[in-house]
């Protein structure tokens, strides 16, 4: 198999304060090779989208701080990199769409400002080929009337519209890898399918790898080439997705998997995984699930489980299964 893009080995994300620390990501393990699209999965606060920010060094300071691991992308550890040098990979090399294009957007800038000064940065363009660019890659990505929303401003816009100008954004300068958090979250159906359907699109057109964040298992699905489940701020179980849908082995997963609603099986009440997900600032000592694992012993709430390889490419961090 080819190198990986981007391999990232015991990445740890603390957000350290006088009275706490916060283990927001605690020591994950990922591999990103090209043009394969990788889902990151897992419920809200387990430490997907730091995940991504910490690829990107982009967490909140002056609290929020990556103290250990490496961040490996095309043979260099981006975590060694000056400012400089990482602000030269950011929407060049590594581009990344955001949670809420309303909040991403700048408000006071119009459509056309906010993309043409990627390529003015990256690529050495004077303003109107950047803008000529720009106008070709909105139209690349759907957006109708291309020529006069370039010299509009994101309140004007639906906010599928900003979700394609986000994705027109990120994908401009051709980056080899492409963070997508949550872009399907606020659109509906119909846009979602239209979004993932672009996104798909563009990675043939590109030769782009995508890492894909979503709580979604509908869109992991459609997406999905690896799949990585994470929980409290660890990777549970890590699989190709055919396998993980077919046979998935952690409890979490098999949880998560369970409270989908299918149409051969009438139910009045969805299945949720009991109990609530531990404070990132006092993790238990054993298995972080265990208080709501079904499968639980007593030697599950003293020792930390290992991610390991149970079966060829399938990685379970769990001792019972």
């Amino acid at each position: 198999m080819a190198e990986p893009l981007l391999a990232i080995q015991n990445l740890k994300t603390y957000f350290i304060s006088r009275d706490s620390t916060v283990r927001a990501v605690d020591g994950i393990d990922l591999e990103v090779y090209p043009r394969q699209v990788v889902c990151i999965v897992g419920e809200s606060g387990c430490g997907k989208s730091m995940t991504s920010l910490s690829i990107m060094r982009l967490v909140p300071k002056p609290k929020g701080k990556i103290v250990d691991g490496q961040i490996v992308f095309q043979g260099r550890d981006l975590l060694k990199l000056s400012e400089k040098a990482m602000t030269d990979v950011r929407g060049n090399e590594i581009s990344m769409i955001f949670q809420e294009p309303m909040t991403a957007l700048n408000p006071v800038l119009t459509i056309g400002d906010q993309i043409t000064e990627v390529l003015v940065r990256h690529r050495n363009m004077n303003k109107r080929q950047a803008l000529a660019k720009a106008i070709e890659m909105l139209k690349r990505v759907g957006v109708p009337r291309a020529e006069q929303i370039v010299h509009e401003y994101p309140h004007q816009l639906s906010g599928g519209l900003r979700q394609r100008v986000m994705i027109a954004m990120a994908m401009v300068c051709e980056p080899k890898l492409l963070i997508a958090d949550e872009p399907t979250t606020a659109l509906d159906v119909t846009i979602q399918a239209q979004v993932l359907e672009l996104m798909r699109q563009l990675r043939e057109d590109f030769n782009t790898a995508i890492i894909l964040i979503t709580h979604d298992l509908g869109v992991v699905a459609e997406m999905a080439d690896h799949v990585v489940v994470m929980y409290a701020g660890q990777v549970v179980e890590s699989v190709n997705a055919d396998e993980l849908f077919a046979e998935p082995l952690h409890p979490y997963t098999q949880g998560l998997m369970a409270s989908i609603p299918t149409l051969d099986e009438e139910k009045e009440v969805l299945y949720s995984i009991p109990g609530t997900v531990p404070d990132a600032a006092a993790f238990p000592e054993g298995c972080r699930f265990a208080s709501r694992c079904p499968l639980a012993q007593p030697s599950c709430f003293e020792k930390m489980p290992e991610l390991r390889e149970v079966k060829p490419g399938h990685f379970v961090r769990c001792d019972v299964v």
